[in-house]
């Protein structure tokens, strides 16, 4: 069983499953960073500097607090703000990878339709073949 284990870890696809999640989950945080640092404080003083993760309608009675974490600690709330940030990372994670997979099939679709050149016939075979082309030409 441990040596289907090892054959198994061994193969290609999982090894680059692994890289593929470990580097996946890393570029998570920069579209995270991306969304919360940059692109959040920009459409937030848009619409006047408010702070969309901090939007909220509180579902229980005793929820007074202003912000979202206090907001919680008092008791349900219904956090669209928070939503919002991330559907926007979402998104942008999302066009990234079309992108990327759009320029990997491009690439794929300019060295299917470059065909091959035939290689050149070894040296003896073209030698015949204009043998037998000349042969051709006198009957």
């Amino acid at each position: 069983m441990l040596n289907e284990f090892k054959a198994f870890i061994a193969k290609g696809n999982v090894m680059d499953l692994a890289v593929g999640v470990i580097i996946g989950g890393a570029f998570g945080l920069i579209v995270s960073s991306m969304v919360d640092d940059i692109i959040m404080p920009i459409v937030g003083a848009i619409f006047g500097g408010a702070d969309f993760s901090n939007y909220f309608i509180p579902l229980a009675g005793g929820v007074t607090a202003t912000t979202l974490e206090a907001a919680r600690e008092q008791g349900a709330v219904f956090a669209y703000g928070n939503f919002l940030t991330v559907l926007i990372n979402f998104l942008i994670l999302a066009w990234i990878i079309f992108l990327m997979v759009k320029a990997v099939n491009s690439i794929r679709i300019k060295e299917q339709a470059a065909p091959e050149k035939p290689a050149a016939p070894p040296a003896d075979i073209a030698l015949l073949t204009e043998i037998r082309d000349l042969l051709k030409a006198r009957a």
